[in-house]
């Protein structure tokens, strides 16, 4: 996985803060107590810091050792450097384990003994990934969610599908989150959720936000646009014909 910059934590700390309050008070809500946390690709902390302030008193961060610790919202002694491609080692155990726009960036071959991870770290799990054509640095595996919700159910999680349908036209929650976020839980924890707070927990399904599609609609209607769509088609093209050959 490459870097992204300062620039780009630092914008991205202060147009999550408002989601993450907005979407783990009502998580919490759901779920029993919970004590500590650790977040995979934690950026500078921010779901982390939100969690503090809410009363959750062990946490740890875990992301490239390419995030400045001078940008760090948390403890610097709660930030664990850590290269998801090569594994991540943890021995501790969570309450939740947060996972956001992060799977897309590791090899298709590396998802499923990643999922084995988050799993491994906490019975709940907040998660999110980018969906096909999301687009994005470094996205090199994005899938729909019922991909993601197989390998879960793999390791005998299930999934809910509620925050979305709470946040969807919440313009000052990114996109990324109002299109993608899910909860995983442990199926022998199901009876400890606070389900009656839940209007909506269906089964996750794939769904495109109407800004990402109106977004990419509009970039590919220019000229520019237009071009690398030609060359992208040529290229689908020779791929197909190569393989009939």
């Amino acid at each position: 996985m490459k870097p992204y910059t300062e620039e780009f934590y630092g914008l991205r700390n202060k147009n999550t803060e408002y989601a993450a309050d907005l979407i783990l008070t009502s998580l919490l809500e759901l779920l029993p107590d919970i004590s500590s946390a650790v977040d995979i690709g934690c950026g500078v902390g921010t779901w982390l810091s939100t969690l503090e302030r809410k009363g959750v008193k062990r946490i740890l961060g875990v992301d490239g050792e390419w995030v400045n610790p001078e940008l760090l919202v948390i403890p610097k002694e709660r930030f664990l450097p850590g290269n998801m491609v090569n594994g991540i080692h943890i021995e501790e155990k969570f309450d939740l384990a947060i996972c956001l726009e992060v799977a897309e960036h590791l090899p298709a071959d590396q998802a499923e003994e990643f999922i084995g991870t988050l799993t491994g770290l906490a019975d709940f799990v907040l998660f999110s990934a980018a969906i096909p054509f999301q687009g994005g640095t470094n996205h090199i595996n994005e899938q729909w969610p019922e991909y993601w919700d197989e390998l879960f159910n793999a390791r005998d999680f299930v999934g809910f599908d509620f925050i979305r349908s709470a946040i969807w036209n919440n313009r000052n929650v990114p996109y990324y989150y109002r299109q993608n976020i899910l909860l995983f839980v442990e199926k022998n924890r199901l009876d400890e959720l606070h389900l009656e707070k839940i209007r909506n927990n269906f089964k996750p399904i794939g769904l495109i936000h109407p800004e990402v599609y109106t977004t990419k609609i509009n970039k590919y209607h220019s000229l520019k646009g237009s071009w690398k769509l030609y060359r992208n088609a040529v290229k689908r093209w020779f791929r197909s014909a190569y393989k009939q050959t």
